[in-house]
């Protein structure tokens, strides 16, 4: 198992989520009808419990602050598998509160002063010493400028444990001799006095930043993340390496797509990928979570809205695993389209597929299952879920139809009493005969080999 240690400022995000069905009489400001609090770890919060879910083993050294903040923080984190290393935070806990209806951002509030800690916990030096790969997530708080955090960092350089450096303006200079350094594209354009690192700028231009970031921090390489055309990796005076999005996807909410980028790349570093190597896995996980919409403790449907938000156009969903897609798949997921103007697929994730079809599957994983799905022109979106059933994704989506495959009626799925919340309606469309992910596993043999339990 790969052993990352993250270091940076940690945050706690506040989602505070609802619906919007009317304004305010005294102001023309949205009112929102608050459903439920969302709470995750921010900042290298964030990226380590990206780490974690990829796998790897996560320490974080970070300043918790001794308030409601900094306990909360420990809790999530420690839920999450990452093992806290403190420093300790005079200030109090930096929080982001946003007010969020449909998936937007109406407005954030932030909060808590924050400080710069005064000494390391005893167990840093032995998770800086055995760790794989070291993932600093700046984020402006004050951390990465402390004295003995950077001659900690400049060491576990000096016996060669490889770095990924995520820099913020506000934040510190990267140490000399990191691995990666990993600026987005406004982070690079003030970063650099090259100029051109802006998202009207040619490729040349970019490169021409990259080259002079990687002069001035003397790190081996520098990869300019390039939002949806995916990141740019310069490691020297050869030809520049463009690692695109392999399957573009709409944009959406982008918050923490910089951190799974980083998270990706280290936990590849560390596991003893080549630099181009890891830029692709950074860039894959990015898309995924953008795709997604995903926080790293809570999956919640972004990509549309509530049919009172939409302009009289009537949203479908539909509902599977969709484990190795067959013909009777497509005419089920062509069928629903043909229901109405947008067409939204619930995927069961990796977890549910098991539990519903027990050891063995899927035989793909769900951002694989997510990418062929999304390539068919009859679905607009997927949303992954955790549970066994869509029914808290249906109650965050509130589609008009839900359509199911196969021979069931109303009173058997538990989706029909959801939708009747909202006025919605379940029904169903045939299946085509004879095709089914299951009799397609059955008929592999020889040195295909998969088993079906």
């Amino acid at each position: 198992m790969t052993r990352v240690l993250v270091v940076g400022d940690v945050l706690l995000d506040r989602d505070l989520m609802g619906r919007v069905e009317r304004l305010c009489p005294d102001a023309p400001v949205p009112v929102v009808d608050q459903d439920r609090v969302v709470e995750r770890p921010g900042g290298a919060g964030l990226a380590a419990v990206l780490a974690a879910a990829q796998g790897a083993e996560v320490a974080l050294l970070c300043a918790l602050a001794p308030d409601d903040g900094g306990h909360r923080l420990r809790s999530l984190l420690h839920g999450a598998g990452v093992e806290v290393l403190d420093c300790g935070l005079g200030g109090t806990t930096v929080e982001k509160v946003r007010v969020r209806a449909a998936g937007q951002s109406l407005v954030r509030i932030d909060r808590g002063t924050g400080a710069v800690p005064h000494r390391l916990p005893e167990r840093a030096a032995s998770a800086i010493g055995s760790a794989d790969v070291v993932l600093v997530a700046d984020y402006g708080h004050g951390l990465t400028a402390h004295r003995p955090v950077r001659d900690a960092l400049a060491s576990s350089r000096a016996r060669g444990t490889p770095s990924v450096w995520d820099p913020h303006p506000r934040g510190s200079e990267p140490v000399p001799d990191t691995t990666l350094v990993t600026p987005n594209l406004r982070e690079a354009a003030r970063f650099s006095d090259a100029g051109g690192a802006d998202a009207a700028a040619q490729l040349s231009d970019h490169v021409r930043c990259a080259r002079a970031l990687r002069a001035r921090w003397g790190c081996a390489a520098v990869a300019v993340t390039l939002g949806e055309s995916g990141a740019l990796l310069v490691t020297g005076d050869g030809a520049p390496l463009v690692v695109p999005v392999e399957h573009p996807v709409q944009a959406g909410d982008t918050c923490g797509a910089g951190d799974a980028f980083a998270a990706a790349t280290a936990v590849a570093l560390g596991g003893g990928a080549l630099l181009s190597e890891a830029v692709q896995a950074g860039v894959q996980r990015a898309t995924e979570h953008v795709a997604n919409a995903m926080a790293p403790l809570e999956r919640e449907v972004t990509a549309v809205g509530s049919a009172s938000e939409r302009s009289g156009g009537t949203l479908v969903a539909t509902g599977g695993c969709f484990d190795l897609l067959h013909p009777g798949h497509v005419s089920t997921l062509e069928r629903a389209r043909r229901l109405g103007d947008r067409l939204v697929v619930l995927l069961n994730s990796d977890a549910s597929v098991q539990r519903l079809k027990g050891p063995g599957r899927p035989v793909q994983d769900e951002h694989d299952r997510a990418a062929v799905l999304r390539s068919l022109s009859c679905v607009d979106e997927v949303v992954v879920f955790d549970e066994d059933t869509p029914v808290e994704a249906l109650r965050r989506l509130r589609p008009e139809v839900f359509v199911k495959g196969g021979d069931y009626s109303a009173a058997t799925l538990p989706e029909a009493q959801v939708l009747a919340e909202w006025g919605g309606e379940v029904v169903t469309v045939p299946f085509v005969a004879g095709r089914s992910t299951t009799g397609l596993l059955q008929r592999i043999d020889g040195n295909g080999a998969v088993h079906v339990g």
